[in-house]
């Protein structure tokens, strides 16, 4: 009876679950379509009533207005802000994986006085909403003189990223039986190359969804980078947006072709690491 019911009753709850991920991947995908199309319609589409779903009129000028390249807009230092954004991201990514990878590997394989009280005040530290932190750390910094500059939002980002990336990197490096490094020093290799070729690549993939998450956390960060950056040496894609805005109105054309822009390099580095980045996902749940 029970096998029957099983056979009976298990499409029914795949095709709810699978209706149930539809609705909400619809839910969570249908405002970022809505910013793309926006960015291929003209500002009377959006503004128009009844709303207009899909661009009567496809254009490029939005795009084109950007770089100067429209007669009807002035140029945005464009250019700037993506360099900016990605000397910022990498080089905050950089030093969090190492540290975090570190750290991580640490907590995992070592035994010390204060661990899980260390552990600890690490991951509340994560539990602070960065708009909480905006105006102290916009004190320290002005009183340090990094006010507006990429260093500034280096050090910001990596204070960000280590906590979380040491807790990922934590729990790869706790699923790597500790007998293989053992056996490998056994055989004649030194605790580091033990680790350089044993350890760290069973948990590549586990570093690199690491990595793909400190850097999307420091490439779409807007409530810090707004607040701790004045002009265009320092500000960053997410903060570049609010160039669209004036007292009274809002290009919202523009403002979404700029977004096109930041979701493109986001996308890009996350199809290039898919594959380690599912792996790390699934890390240690088949044995």
């Amino acid at each position: 009876m029970s096998a029957n019911r099983l056979t009976i009753e298990k499409p029914w709850q795949r095709w709810l679950i699978r209706l149930g991920v539809f609705i909400a991947m619809l839910i969570l995908t249908v405002p970022g379509l809505w910013v793309v199309l926006t960015a291929f319609r003209p500002n009377i589409e959006v503004l128009a009533r009844p709303a207009i779903w899909i661009p009567q009129n496809w254009t490029l000028d939005n795009f084109q207005r950007l770089f100067g390249l429209s007669t009807a807009q002035q140029g945005l230092p464009v250019a700037q802000y993506f360099v900016n954004s990605l000397v910022i991201s990498l080089t905050s990514t950089f030093v969090a994986i190492i540290v975090g990878m570190a750290g991580g590997y640490a907590f995992a394989r070592y035994r010390f006085r204060g661990k899980a009280t260390l552990f600890l005040a690490f991951m509340l530290s994560r539990t602070v909403p960065g708009v909480a932190l905006s105006l102290p750390l916009f004190i320290i910094w002005a009183r340090l003189g990094i006010i507006d500059t990429s260093f500034g939002l280096i050090l910001v980002y990596m204070a960000i990223n280590i906590p979380f990336t040491i807790w990922l990197t934590d729990g790869f490096f706790r699923q790597i039986p500790v007998d293989l490094s053992e056996a490998a020093q056994i055989d004649g290799c030194t605790p580091w190359q033990a680790f350089w070729k044993i350890e760290f690549p069973l948990a590549r993939s586990g570093l690199a969804s690491a990595a793909i998450f400190a850097f999307l956390t420091s490439w779409n960060e807007y409530a810090l980078a707004s607040q701790l950056t004045r002009t265009t040496a320092s500000k960053t894609m997410p903060v570049g947006l609010m160039d669209f805005t004036a007292q009274f109105t809002v290009d919202w054309t523009g403002m979404s072709a700029m977004a096109v822009l930041i979701i493109i390099p986001a996308l890009v580095l996350t199809f290039i690491v898919q594959k380690h980045l599912i792996a790390g996902l699934t890390f240690g749940g088949v044995k």
